[in-house]
């Protein structure tokens, strides 16, 4: 049972932050909407002009809470770096609260379509987010604290279905990007307290380091690779006149087509843009879930697939967890992920390789036993 005690404090505090930002629009919702745009802009500039949001590769430590992210990225050898990253501490002017998100792009587009979701999912999540409550009375009278926790999930998750269909409408309308033939994954996560939410589109993935019963770290994976064999996901696909097959030189890597089995050969089955397959399966809808951090949980990664296609869930939380600075535990582990396609894929292009490690202690609470350690973990830290 998941229980989001903090969550009702969060709420008031998020509604008397935006007071002054809506009431005197709240009886028209139309110009309720355009404020909650303005004013969730004003707080991600303000978050820019405080060092606070952090979108390139670096550290943001809060000083208000134990929350301490790494960010790094490295371009592969395919061109130009298609992915992006983004941490916002203080997301919604909470001190408790920090948004975090991994995108991928792909596609002739890729990197601007990956930059424009970046852009534009934190401040219109927030926003969405700022209406909801402003809509719902936390005078509400659940019977249960399990009633209350799941009603303001619940805001949480249409927020973001809200978020991200709006803006794969928009990239669809947007004459400056031609996302037809290109799109993005979108990894997020929101730390508010000790709860955290969890939104993922695509192969990007998320992953928790956790202490387990014996004192060891082990990987707990929060996402889901939406990947077209999938059964749910290729029957949605089917259903609407796609089609899901493997070319004959690449066994085993499903991909999506149009009815006519010629482009686009995507193998994801959600994602950003994509438009030329959006009417035959494939979704920009999140699976959006939740989970109550405990004194366990240590770190968890955001990462594209460009880490998870050479090193395992493993692997990437002891390479983290034994890296003595934290400032570099993400470039550590987008280090090790780089070596690791010299070895394991020799002959074919490295991907963008990007990743964010996000700390929930000020300090690790245990080392991992080196007997432990994979030999691939091994190996890439001796290097």
């Amino acid at each position: 049972m998941v229980l989001f005690p903090s969550f009702h404090d969060g709420l008031s505090r998020i509604i008397s932050t935006i007071k002054g930002r809506i009431i005197s629009t709240i009886k028209g919702r139309n110009s309720q909407k355009d404020t909650g745009k303005e004013a969730a802009e004003a707080l991600a500039k303000d978050a820019r002009k405080n060092e606070l949001m952090l979108s390139s590769s670096g550290n943001v430590k809060s000083s208000k809470t134990d929350n301490f992210a790494a960010v790094c990225s490295t371009r592969g050898q395919k061109g130009i770096n298609q992915d992006s990253s983004v941490v916002w501490e203080g997301f919604g002017s909470q001190d408790d609260m920090i948004f975090c998100g991994i995108f991928d792009g792909h596609g002739p587009w890729g990197h601007f379509v990956s930059k424009k979701v970046r852009e534009s999912v934190p401040s219109l999540l927030l926003c969405n987010w700022q209406e909801n409550l402003a809509l719902t009375s936390l005078d509400m009278d659940f019977e249960m604290d399990l009633d209350r926790n799941l009603h303001q999930f619940d805001i949480w998750k249409q927020s973001y279905l809200k978020t991200y269909a709006a803006i794969d409408h928009e990239l669809k309308q947007n004459r400056k990007i031609d996302s037809f033939f290109s799109g993005t994954t979108a990894v997020t996560i929101i730390k508010q307290g000790e709860n955290l939410v969890i939104a993922n589109v695509g192969d990007s993935r998320a992953v928790l380091a956790t202490t387990s019963i014996d004192g060891s770290l082990v990987p707990l994976q929060l996402t889901i690779d939406f990947k077209p064999n999938i059964p749910e996901e290729a029957e949605r696909i089917t259903q609407s006149k796609g089609r899901v097959f493997c070319l004959h030189d690449e066994p085993g890597v499903y991909r999506v087509w149009m009815p006519n089995g010629k482009t686009p050969g995507l193998s994801l089955s959600r994602a950003f843009g994509d438009h030329c397959v959006k009417d035959f399966g494939l979704v920009s809808e999140p699976d959006v879930t939740r989970r109550n951090i405990s004194s366990r949980d240590q770190f968890v990664i955001l990462a594209t697939d460009g880490v998870w296609d050479v090193i395992s869930n493993q692997e990437a939380v002891q390479v983290v967890s034994l890296t003595q600075d934290r400032e570099e535990s993400a470039k550590r582990l987008v280090e090790c992920a780089g070596r690791a396609w010299r070895y394991k894929k020799k002959g074919i292009a490295m991907d963008d390789i990007s990743a964010i490690c996000l700390f929930f202690h000020p300090s690790p609470s245990q080392q991992i036993d080196p007997q432990l350690i994979s030999p691939q973990a091994d190996m890439m830290n001796a290097l």
